[in-house]
């Protein structure tokens, strides 16, 4: 006799394992995670200012997504604190409060130093960092301080690529983006970022040293100093 068994049930080739995505659904959650990553990029970019009101006809155009998918990227961005989302009024880029900073700095002091004491400091990493510590000076001497912003982002996030973590590098993208709008009260002051320059620069001096201990040391006191300083600008 010829059995037709084949040792699964028909319906195993057919359908999807329980709780797995559909190609479909799989599809829709990257054009979300694509469209926030994007959002995400301007918000730390300084593309818009705390306060801003979205429209999602003309970012949905610009992104080139439905504006489902721009709603869904919206509510990415809302868990991570980037906009407000106001009932009847739109979506907002949000505007960071004084306990907003204390919880990025509470993040910064942990994250950071660890990078730094525990990361791999290679000689291209350290050449990576040094050529934006240099971007930062250029900037001041320009009298540029969106570029002396930028160049402080990128020099951060590059002490926490230090670790090798994808995990950690996301989660400080995401605090940089906040950074971002925290650091637009001080977007008139050059000498709030002039000084960062000297400090980052340091800080990379001692990296290059060896002298691990010592720059996380510093650190903890540059994040409380920058801390401190924005606190007390917003009163």
């Amino acid at each position: 006799m010829t059995s037709n068994y084949t040792g699964e049930p028909p319906s195993a080739a057919v359908e999807p394992a329980q709780g797995s995505p559909t190609p479909l659904g799989a599809q829709r959650a990257q054009a979300r995670s694509l469209a926030a990553g994007q959002l995400r990029e301007r918000i730390s970019g300084g593309h818009w200012a705390p306060g801003t009101k979205l429209s999602e006809h003309v970012i949905a155009q610009e992104l080139g997504v439905s504006r489902n998918t721009l709603r869904e990227a919206f509510t990415v961005l809302a868990g991570e604190s980037l906009v407000d989302r106001l009932p009847n009024r739109g979506v907002f880029v949000a505007r960071p409060t004084a306990d907003d900073v204390r919880e990025i700095y509470n993040a910064r002091r942990i994250i950071e130093p660890g990078a730094v004491l525990w990361g791999s400091c290679s000689e291209q990493v350290l050449t990576r960092l040094s050529s934006v510590i240099e971007a930062a000076r250029t900037a001041r001497g320009a009298g540029d301080i969106t570029g002396m912003g930028d160049a402080n982002q990128r020099f951060h996030g590059g002490l926490v690529s230090l670790t090798g973590s994808d995990t950690l590098v996301t989660t400080m993208d995401r605090l940089l983006a906040r950074m971002r709008l925290v650091f637009h009260s001080m977007s008139t002051d050059p000498g709030f970022h002039g000084d960062y320059v000297d400090r980052n620069a340091e800080l990379l001096r001692l990296l290059e040293a060896g002298e691990r201990e010592l720059a996380a040391q510093t650190l903890r006191e540059y994040l409380s100093s920058a801390e401190t300083q924005l606190l007390d600008n917003m009163g």
